[in-house]
């Protein structure tokens, strides 16, 4: 992947960045070529060696594709969990430090169920807060729109998936979306479709 100054990527456990400049550092007798990534929401600045880059998890902002798989991560139903907190709690760190937007999104969809069913410990709900603030600002870059209208999205997924919860109506599996060119503005959440 070639990484340019002013280009938005994702970087693992914080989310959208972008590129500020690409400079060179001297270390142990030997010059190396870092980027310079402000993370988009918080005043955080990440180096990372470019030749680390991808291996590190920095990676391009998800495409139509890819937005509607996240989408049919978050509408999936029969999921299962660990049963006992510290190996959910485990699984979940693991999965967002992955920097896979499919992951977060399942760390949010997960965590977000369970709050609905049997409520969430003080870790659990940081751990959501903070999925869910990397998986809005990714989606706000991924479509080109503010962070809160992405947020609206989210939440309006969350209370459609509640209402067909709640009637007992399953959801399509992931696989069984066709559609190649999506954009948002052309989803409905409602549940008249």
């Amino acid at each position: 992947m070639e990484f340019k100054v002013g280009d938005t990527v994702v970087y693992p456990h914080h989310g959208a960045a972008v590129i500020e400049a690409i400079e060179q550092r001297e270390m142990n007798g030997e010059t190396l070529e870092f980027l310079v990534l402000q993370i988009n929401q918080s005043d955080l600045v990440v180096r990372v060696p470019s030749k680390n880059a991808e291996l590190v998890g920095v990676r391009d902002v998800v495409d139509d594709e890819g937005l509607q798989k996240v989408f049919g991560f978050l509408r999936e139903i029969d999921v299962e969990e660990a049963g006992n907190w510290s190996r959910r709690f485990k699984a979940n760190q693991e999965r967002l430090a992955s920097g896979d937007v499919n992951k977060v999104a399942e760390v949010v969809r997960d965590l977000w169920r369970r709050d609905q069913g049997r409520g969430l410990s003080a870790g659990e709900k940081r751990m959501l807060a903070k999925a869910r603030q990397i998986l809005v600002g990714e989606l706000a870059l991924a479509e080109n729109i503010d962070e809160k209208k992405a947020d609206e999205l989210l939440s309006e997924v969350d209370a459609t998936i509640e209402r067909h919860r709640a009637a007992g109506i399953e959801l399509p599996e992931v696989n069984k979306v066709e559609e190649s060119d999506i954009d948002l503005d052309d989803l409905s959440f409602d549940d008249e479709d």
